[in-house]
């Protein structure tokens, strides 16, 4: 399961979905990615089921890079509880992701291949994703 081994707070603040990604928007390991086109927060069990049906229908071949972490801490209160007594207790980690965020990279593979991965991992996930092409210069 993926989570932070040591953070220097137990529970973090909120957040904000603002604008595009700045950082991580471009295929750099691989030959293909999969970007995502909606700001969402994406928990450790969506990234594992999606990186799960990309390793399977790619039938172990090629390379797959996991380009987002789950390092924000997501607490809720128990249900039923009143107002107010402090903040709830830490439930999972999630992963913090704006538009144009590369999720998934993968290489060795054909074209077709890699777009079937990712549109099969694309439903696991609860945003809009997107297959783009690495950037050849």
């Amino acid at each position: 399961m993926l989570m932070p081994k040591r953070t220097k707070y137990r529970k973090g603040q909120r957040w904000k979905f603002k604008g595009k990604a700045t950082r991580g928007n471009k295929v750099v390991f691989g030959d293909f990615g999969m970007m995502a086109t909606e700001p969402k927060l994406i928990t450790n069990r969506q990234i594992e089921a999606a990186r799960r049906t990309i390793t399977r229908t790619l039938k172990r071949t090629g390379r797959t890079w996991i380009t987002v972490f789950p390092d924000v801490p997501y607490t809720k209160k128990p249900s039923e509880t009143r107002m107010g007594n402090g903040k709830g207790n830490l439930e999972y980690y999630v992963a913090h992701v704006l538009p144009g965020k590369v999720l998934f990279e993968v290489s060795g593979i054909s074209e077709e291949l890699a777009k079937r991965a990712f549109w099969l991992a694309g439903q696991k996930l609860p945003i809009g994703t997107k297959m783009i092409k690495r950037e050849t210069l």
